[in-house]
């Protein structure tokens, strides 16, 4: 059997509708190698991974120095306990993330995911709560549309009808909180402007800021934290905040002594052109939580960064039962942790950051043109994510029924030109890997500009 049937034969994948997956026409596409940007599948084709291997490759595929880190640990040890033991990896890379971070004083929780890195969080603050004497505080508020895993609180913390309705018997209430996202904000009152981000164009009062103000304020001592991704919301439609929204939020919640929860997993590590999306408005979280780029996209590992007035909660006598009892079998996997490590130094030995900032403004160059398409409403970028939302109408902003797939399809399209990407719903996005050179960005733009006019032809051609 090839690999394609042995797929088809035994695997259930992820937030696919297996029937139409089993049905498809086509063999499912069976990627083999990579190397920098570039994916090469069975059959010898080769792709741009237009979106890092779903957010997560940061400096390319097969980066020798993480090959190299790797394979020396192997040498050593891939994996031993956590669990009152330690070794001599993961307390190294603590120490580079809370130095990267800025966050002096703040201790590193280890996991393996996104998902665990944030329910590891929510549990921090629900029993630093109670062990503080903070009884009545047990609300969680966050964002409409929020996305921040599959666990049951990481659920909780999140507000998508699409991905939980259909748990929500098992979900802990949370109390939502308007989105500040401007392009469809019902308090914006700019008409639409082509080649203008809605975020730049906006006319509003901070209505958002209010209703979360209003929000903790009707909840009183009863509201614990304030949980979001900070400027990007990533499976919510890649929507991004206005600049100010989150030190204006971060302000609220300190003058209410409500803990402020970030989930960095999508941001976090370079993507939004800081290393941390927190630092480009200079706020200190509570607690953040740390993936998917976290080892370069090599192997799953996690953290959540926790402050000493969070973690000063937990210690006390063995038999006052404070401890934090959670954890995970692979917690602080030495792999994971080298491979996290030689990601990190990449970052410093190429001025990572400031190579991004050269092609962030190369790619916004590119992605100017789709404005030109009359079903393309807002092209918006933040660091290294661009994201291209998908309209039947310009001017009213109305979105195409969620039955047509018209994402979906324009993301199949541009692969024949040479492109993989996935869309959030209707809206393409582009997220690529950090070693892309100009070229490459030039041609990831052509192929879904290409798959776009295949779906879609716009009556000035292409």
């Amino acid at each position: 059997m090839t690999s394609a049937d042995l797929d088809r034969e035994y695997v259930w994948h992820p937030f696919t509708q297996m029937r139409d997956w089993n049905a498809a026409t086509h063999a499912p596409l069976v990627i083999v190698e990579g190397h920098g940007a570039v994916l090469k599948a069975e059959d010898g084709q080769e792709y741009l991974d237009g979106n890092s291997s779903i957010w997560t490759n940061l400096h390319g595929h097969r980066r020798p120095e993480i090959d190299q880190a790797i394979r020396d640990q192997l040498d050593r040890i891939a994996h031993s306990s956590f669990l009152g033991l330690t070794h001599d990896v993961a307390p190294r890379l603590a120490r580079e993330l809370v130095e990267a971070s800025g966050l002096s004083g703040h201790k590193v929780f280890f996991s393996d995911d996104g998902s665990t890195a944030m329910e590891a969080a929510l549990k921090m603050v629900f029993q630093a709560r109670l062990q503080r004497g903070e009884t009545k505080r047990t609300t969680f508020v966050s964002l409409a549309n929020g996305y921040h895993g599959d666990t049951v609180g990481a659920m909780s913390a999140g507000h998508s009808p699409l991905f939980h309705a259909a748990y929500k018997p098992l979900l802990f209430e949370t109390h939502e909180v308007m989105s500040p996202a401007c392009y469809r904000c019902p308090h914006n009152r700019a008409e639409p402007v082509r080649g203008t981000d809605a975020r730049t164009s906006r006319q509003c009062n901070w209505e958002c800021v209010d209703e979360l103000k209003a929000a903790l304020d009707k909840l009183g001592e009863t509201a614990s934290a304030f949980v979001l991704e900070p400027l990007v919301q990533g499976a919510a439609g890649m929507t991004m905040h206005p600049p100010g929204y989150l030190e204006k939020a971060a302000g609220a919640c300190r003058e209410r002594g409500v803990w402020l929860v970030l989930d960095e997993v999508m941001t976090g590590f370079g993507r939004t052109g800081s290393m941390f999306a927190f630092q480009k408005e200079k706020i200190v979280p509570d607690l953040v939580a740390l993936a998917k780029g976290l080892t370069g996209g090599y192997l799953p590992v996690a953290v959540t960064l926790a402050s000493w007035e969070i973690f000063d909660a937990f210690l006390g006598e063995f038999s006052d039962l404070k401890t934090f009892f959670h954890g995970h079998s692979y917690t602080g996997n030495a792999l994971g942790c080298a491979a996290g490590l030689a990601s990190l130094q990449i970052f410093k030995s190429e001025n990572t950051l400031q190579k991004n900032s050269v092609l962030q403004k190369a790619l916004a160059n590119l992605v100017a043109k789709f404005w030109k398409h009359p079903h393309v409403g807002d092209v918006r970028q933040e660091g290294l994510i661009c994201a291209i939302e998908i309209v039947r109408d310009f001017k009213t902003r109305e979105p195409f029924p969620f039955a047509d797939r018209i994402g979906h399809r324009i993301c199949e399209a541009a692969r024949k030109h040479g492109l993989l990407t996935r869309p959030v719903g209707d809206v393409l996005v582009l997220m690529p890997p950090y070693c892309v050179t100009e070229d490459q960005l030039a041609q990831m733009t052509k192929a879904l500009w290409l798959g776009l006019e295949e779906i879609l032809p716009s009556t000035k051609g292409s």
